[in-house]
């Protein structure tokens, strides 16, 4: 009689320390787990944000286009302010190339907005430059520069993959604005 009674006693222990693991300890694993995929996230935000940085303020203002590779995808869509898409990094830097032929002081020196959760970044920059060399315009016409300068707000949001390099980029800024400010527009 007296070992049954230790059986009850011990039964109810190990209930009693069982119902204390799954209500005490299970929780505190899970926001561990969930503490610890935060954080997991935030260092990949951080690495994406600092790409961004030096995508902008070094590899565009500087026009160093090899630069481009570490932080986009070779076949990298890009969805840009006047509603054309580009597929390739090639094509996109070759339409970065052509902003610098009528304004070869184009430059993005500061992000005070970064946004980044999960695979999805966002900076908000201002670009500036200044109209000083013809503007082709195909069929070999341009237009003359006025020598004015521009200054805009511009944004951009960044879809990364897991090799860490974008494979869909959208740019945007105010392009009546930027044709105004350039002496362009109405």
């Amino acid at each position: 009689m007296f070992s049954n009674v230790l059986s009850g006693r011990h039964a109810f222990g190990l209930a009693s320390a069982l119902a204390f693991a799954l209500v005490v300890i299970s929780p505190a694993r899970a926001a561990d787990d969930e503490l610890a995929r935060y954080k997991k996230a935030e260092a990949i935000a951080k690495v994406h944000i600092a790409k961004f940085d030096r995508l902008d303020f070094d590899a565009f203002t500087n026009q160093k286009w090899d630069l481009f590779k570490e932080s986009h995808s070779a076949d990298i869509d890009v969805y840009w302010p006047d509603g054309h898409v580009t597929h390739g990094l090639e094509r996109h830097i070759a339409d970065l190339k052509a902003m610098f032929v009528y304004a070869p002081d184009t430059r993005i020196h500061e992000h005070p907005v970064r946004i980044a959760n999960g695979e999805w970044t966002s900076v908000i920059g201002i670009m500036e430059g200044t109209f000083t060399k013809p503007m082709p315009i195909g069929e070999g016409k341009t237009i003359p520069p006025t020598g004015k300068a521009f200054k805009l707000i511009m944004c951009t949001v960044g879809h990364w993959t897991k090799a860490g390099t974008m494979d869909k980029e959208y740019l945007f800024w105010d392009n009546q604005s930027y044709m105004t400010q350039i002496g362009l527009g109405k």
